[in-house]
């Protein structure tokens, strides 16, 4: 118990200090959206149990998954501060799971879990009272499954074979995530299915209608669950054995070469590099192929456009992860580093891209001009937003070299990290908007503006890189040595506005993608595909005279936006 309170109060002492400046903000912004989000949970409880058992569900798999694809989770504590102590793993895992309880997170999930209390309190009293304990032991299952769940997939990217498994595991069930309403339709389900009651997400509420066993197994799980993650911290303390295979040398003529050849010698043999190409792999083939299901093969074609998006965001980050070895670029002013970087993603993931748009096209016998289109401009776009963003957008990473014993956390500031990821998203999807519109109005002609538009990014943002890289090189080997960014124009103007204009600002950055790509653009190839009422789209669901401007007035809500935060944070000449 001593242990516990002592990890508690360091990680509340941490917290303390930690929540200041920019990341105080985006931790503000984040709990905001957090509690609009519990209480839309709360509210579940009042419209039926089937729904409450549903959003719990998501909660769940938002504890679970999140983590694994943001950086690892929170690692305020980590295991390996407290090695030197003796402590046995049972005890160590307790501690750590006080600490866990302390943060942002844990508050706004227990404030969902109020839920239960409110269900509890529309049966009877000993339901309510029941409600209070299955509200704890229902967070210490959260909480203690995401901290198994990440375990488990950084111990399996010890190994290639384990980082390929995770990668195509967790691609195939993000993928599922977003394509659940196939799922739905598939087993006919109008409602809540069934089986989220059986999920540990659901125990708790069994609990509080009266399926009083449910209790005792929640707290089972929270014992068993508490042993393994004791068992995995143990065997996180060890250290990954190097390969002792022998490698061919890297020959190369030039220095543009031997960049080249360094990066994919990095792609084949950096387990996170391979995690994220298999991820993106599976999450591309999935997601495309889940309609099947439904016999539908419409959306088959864009695997490969699906895989190169995604691949992007995977590595949005991709100097900031490669730490201080930056200081080999600036020392070799004769190397584009920029241009051997581009050459090499584009090695990486274009053959990958290209066989599964081509074969899957030539098995639903089409759309060829729409897919050609899209698929020189996505490749394009993305090898060169990928080095353009991670150079002016930077986030600090851990050396590869000094990772701890969790792999997925290749950097300190996950909020961060999460922005650029979905920042890459829609950059790279904007870059194949123009091929694809040319494509759906004039056929193959949009397969040359996909070439041209494909050469002009790859180029164009390639060479705003290079000159980036070269007039702040210094200053970004100083921020991934130092964790330090450097106070640029924009966040120093940042920091000037008022409390209002900020907060203006952040809303309409962080939520701006929203009617501008999934209810402006999506939607409007939705209709344009046909596909009517679909999930959440708005406009897939209005009269046929005004599927297009719904379409196109979400699109430009969502430049409105964009086009205000960047207004109001534009620099001022001064007086």
């Amino acid at each position: 118990m001593a242990v516990a309170l002592t990890m508690a109060q360091m990680k509340i002492a941490v917290l303390r200090h930690a929540f200041r400046g920019q990341r105080g903000q985006t931790a503000g912004v984040g709990a905001a959206l957090g509690v609009l989000l519990a209480a839309g949970t709360v509210y579940l409880a009042f419209a039926g149990p089937d729904l409450l058992a549903a959003g719990y569900a998501v909660w769940l798999l938002g504890w679970v998954l999140g983590p694994v694809f943001m950086g690892g989770g929170d690692e305020t504590l980590r295991p390996e501060y407290f090695s030197l102590l003796g402590l046995p793993p049972r005890r160590m895992a307790a501690g750590l799971l006080a600490a866990a309880f302390v943060g942002v997170a844990p508050l706004v999930s227990l404030s969902a879990l109020l839920g239960l209390l409110v269900a509890g309190a529309r049966l009877g009293v000993a339901n309510a009272l029941v409600a209070v304990p299955a509200m704890v032991v229902q967070l210490a299952v959260f909480v203690l499954l995401s901290k198994v769940s990440v375990a488990l997939v950084g111990l399996a990217l010890r190994s290639r074979v384990g980082a390929i498994a995770s990668g195509l595991l967790n691609g195939a069930i993000l993928a599922a995530l977003g394509q659940v309403w196939v799922f739905f339709w598939a087993f006919g389900q109008t409602g809540v299915p069934a089986a989220v009651w059986y999920l540990p997400s659901g125990w708790g509420l069994l609990a509080v209608r009266g399926e009083w066993w449910a209790l005792g197994a929640l707290a089972l799980l929270v014992l068993l669950l508490l042993g393994a993650w004791a068992a995995l911290l143990s065997r996180r303390a060890g250290t990954t054995r190097p390969s002792t295979r022998g490698r061919r040398p890297m020959r190369a003529a030039t220095a543009n070469g031997a960049i080249v050849a360094k990066e994919l010698r990095t792609w084949s043999r950096d387990l996170v590099r391979n995690y994220q190409l298999t991820f993106a792999l599976s999450y591309g083939v999935c997601f495309a192929a889940s309609p099947l299901i439904l016999g539908w093969d419409g959306m088959l074609p864009y695997a490969g456009p699906i895989f190169i998006v995604m691949a992007a965001a995977m590595t949005a980050n991709l100097y900031g992860t490669d730490g201080t070895a930056l200081w080999l670029t600036l020392m070799t002013p004769s190397a584009s580093d920029v241009r051997g970087r581009q050459r090499a993603w584009l090695s990486a993931h274009a053959p990958v891209a290209i066989v599964l748009a081509v074969a899957f096209t030539a098995v639903t016998g089409g759309p060829w001009p729409l897919v050609l289109a899209l698929l020189p401009a996505l490749l394009g776009g993305a090898a060169g937003l990928v080095p353009l963003v991670s150079v002016y957008g930077l986030v600090p990473g851990t050396d590869p070299h000094r990772r701890a014993g969790n792999p997925l956390r290749t950097s300190e500031d996950d909020g961060g990290l999460t922005g650029l990821v979905y920042l890459m998203l829609a950059l790279v999807l904007l870059t194949g908007v123009p091929a694809g519109l040319v494509a759906l109005r004039w056929g193959w002609a949009g397969v040359a503006a996909g070439v041209v538009t494909g050469v002009l990014f790859y180029w164009g943002f390639g060479l705003l890189a290079e000159r980036r890289l070269r007039s702040r090189g210094p200053e970004l080997l100083d921020m991934m040595r130092t964790g330090r960014k450097p106070q640029t124009t924009v966040n120093y103007r940042f920091e000037q506005l008022s409390t209002t204009q900020k907060t203006i600002a952040g809303w309409c950055f962080g939520f701006g993608a929203i009617p501008l790509i999934p209810q402006g653009i999506v939607a409007a190839v939705f209709v344009a595909h046909g596909m009517l009422r679909h999930t959440w789209f708005l406009a897939t669901y209005m009269p046929p005279g005004l599927r297009y401007p719904v379409a196109c007035a979400f699109a430009a809500l969502g430049l409105a936006m964009y086009g205000t935060g960047v207004w109001i944070v534009r620099p001022r000449p001064a007086r």
